[in-house]
């Protein structure tokens, strides 16, 4: 079966025609290129390092202009490597194999890498898929490139821990001041901030912040945190927190369940001050995807909410965002429950996110929030909790929470059909057949919602949908391994090829982050002329149903899978109109009313030859940053 679009012709095999396989059968999918395409003679960016490893998934497809044929075929032997990750993500196991060189990999090769055991970053999935052949944010296991002849099941080395899907040398340790902090909480106008980018120019990581930084003893005295997140590498995690703070009590807020739960227990023994709270997940295919730190000080209480894992790939060289609350004070005792609110209700907000956990470990933290004045918060708390949602409880949560926000907190703009709505993010689910089945019908509607004044019938304003090109991996930093954290698949991908024509390439030469592939998620309404912005949201929700929740039952009940948190910026919260654009983020000129938007505006449109990245099909028509072609087995 062939399909095409402006962006790409994938051919699959008679065996996936109709519907995908399921798991279980996924697992040993490999692929087989037939005709090798002709070499890109392209210009490519130095090759830097040899990558060791890389992540891949199942499936096939041609690719681009050289499109060469695939075999599909299935293999009997099923592997047994543990997988880290969300239970959602643990119906099929990953494959690591060498990095194949380009222009290829001679088939047979016994080359193997030493071990497995890291998870990549997540990213949303498909929220209904069955296809969840190969997850983000699993454990690979190293196998033989591609042999001919079926070989004997290989038995796991339990002492062997690859670092990441790049291998044991892909890390460089930072220079000396990488760690040095160059934010001033007191002239933050937003609070947002990018992460710091290994292998970029310094005035490109002046102002942005690592995880180290955040932890430090700078910020306040650290007594107790929690991590909510959906992936974890314990022993990394730890080593974040400075020597003063390393026996300081944390609760890890996960999804696991079973086997992966298990093991991410085993992972904590070493470390007696960690504790678990496992996040209740009673819908299929649902994840805890949030990503927020909860830091309790000697000083004060404060909140993070972020977009990366806790990972070091997470924090290496993607592109990545964060929101910190200001260092909230402690509330004179015997205060009301009403006291130290904020004007946007972030801590009654905050407060009943937590709740929707329902997790006895979380009652002394929600105390604490309570005991402390969230007042100076300026920006509105966007959660999705699991669940069924009728009357009222709609706009609690997903979507229609933002809605909601948009509907009461913003205002009309003259000429508001040529305000283009921007969605940017690092995964995407299954939308349907065609765009009215949710896209246009629910998630557009809410992101062109403007004000109680908006009119009730006008043309649909543009949306934009930036997601990295195949082009656009390549040539990063990590080059194809980054596509890793890009996880669409060329299940979903082949059933809307009618998305594919909102889709523009990932630019941020504003932020010095052209080629650290985004593992962020943000959402915007932008001027015609891109210098304002109606509103802003930095969240942990791709683009999904499951995210963001979907409409049953003629509309009267709305239905979220996954757990996620984002932060809501409207200009009514500053005492502005709205959001000047800030046009250098790093300006060595220092600060600027503007607002940072991590990646340039306008977004590039994919011209014909560009093909979105589809994560489980090999390119072999052009070589990486490292000299390495991406062949999934």
């Amino acid at each position: 079966m062939s399909q095409e679009s402006a962006h790409g012709k994938w051919t699959l095999s008679s065996s996936d025609d109709d519907d995908d396989l399921p798991p279980s059968q996924t697992n040993n999918i490999k692929t087989e290129r037939v005709e090798p395409p002709k070499q890109d003679t392209r210009k490519t960016e130095p090759v830097t390092r040899k990558v060791d490893s890389f992540f891949h998934s199942n499936t096939d497809t041609t690719d681009g202009k050289s499109e060469p044929s695939l075999v599909v075929r299935k293999e009997k032997e099923k592997p047994s490597v543990p997988v880290m990750g969300s239970e959602a993500r643990q119906t099929a196991h990953a494959n690591q194999q060498q990095p194949m060189p380009f222009p290829s990999l001679k088939r047979g090769s016994d080359t193997e890498n030493a071990g497995a055991g890291w998870a990549l970053s997540s990213s949303d999935d498909d929220d209904d898929n069955k296809d969840k052949g190969i997850q983000a944010g699993q454990q690979a296991q190293p196998k033989k490139a591609a042999p001919v002849q079926s070989s004997p099941k290989r038995v796991k080395k339990e002492d062997t821990r690859p670092p990441s899907p790049h291998g044991r040398t892909y890390y460089i340790d930072e220079p000396p001041d990488y760690f040095e902090t160059s934010i001033n909480e007191e002239t933050e106008t937003y609070r947002f901030y990018l992460n710091k980018v290994v292998g970029l120019d310094k005035k490109y990581n002046t102002g942005a912040v690592h995880i180290r930084e955040i932890l430090s003893p700078m910020f306040g005295t650290l007594k107790e945190s929690v991590q909510f997140n959906y992936c974890f590498d314990i022993p990394w995690m730890v080593k974040q927190y400075p020597p003063e703070f390393s026996d300081k009590p944390v609760l890890i807020v996960h999804g696991e369940k079973r086997e992966s739960k298990a093991r991410l227990i085993q992972q904590a023994q070493p470390y007696a001050h960690i504790r678990f709270c496992q996040a209740k997940l009673d819908i299929a295919f649902g994840t805890h995807h949030t990503k927020m730190m909860l830091l309790w000080y000697v000083e004060g209480f404060r909140v993070v909410i972020l977009t990366s894992n806790m990972i070091r790939a997470d924090w290496y060289q993607k592109t990545q965002g964060m929101w910190m609350s200001p260092l909230y004070p402690l509330l004179p005792e015997g205060s009301p429950e009403t006291a130290g609110e904020s004007p946007t209700f972030f801590k009654r907000d905050l407060v009943e996110y937590l709740q929707a956990y329902r997790a006895p470990e979380l009652s002394e933290w929600i105390q604490r929030i309570k005991e402390h004045d969230l007042s100076e918060t300026s920006v509105y708390l966007i959660g999705s909790t699991p669940g069924r949602y009728v009357g009222s409880d709609m706009e609690k949560w997903g979507h229609l929470r933002l809605r909601k926000l948009l509907n009461e907190h913003t205002r009309p703009v003259p000429n508001e059909e040529a305000w283009p709505v921007i969605g940017q993010f690092s995964s995407i689910g299954s939308m349907g057949l065609d765009k009215t089945k949710w896209l246009a019908a629910e998630f557009q509607r809410t992101l062109t919602t403007l004000g109680r004044g908006g009119k009730s019938v006008r043309p649909e304003p543009p949306m934009l949908l930036v997601y990295p090109s195949v082009d656009d991996v390549r040539r990063s930093l990590e080059g194809y391994p980054a596509g890793g954290s890009l996880p669409y698949s060329i299940q979903t991908a082949q059933r809307q090829l009618w998305l594919h024509n909102y889709f523009h390439r990932w630019s941020a030469e504003t932020t010095g982050r052209s080629h650290a592939m985004p593992h962020i998620k943000t959402y915007m309404r932008a001027s015609p002329d891109f210098t304002e912005l109606a509103w802003f949201v930095v969240t942990s929700a791709n683009l999904s149903k499951a995210a963001w929740g979907g409409l049953e039952k003629n509309n009267t009940q709305v239905m979220v899978r996954s757990y996620e948190l984002g932060i809501l910026f409207v200009p009514s919260a500053f005492n502005m109109s709205t959001f000047r654009v800030q046009k250098n983020v790093f300006s060595v000129n220092g600060g600027s009313s503007g607002f940072p938007v991590p990646f340039d505006l306008p977004p590039q449109r994919y011209s014909s030859k560009d093909q979105p990245w589809v994560w489980n099909i090999p390119y072999t028509h052009a070589p990486d940053t490292h000299g390495n072609i991406w062949v999934p087995s």
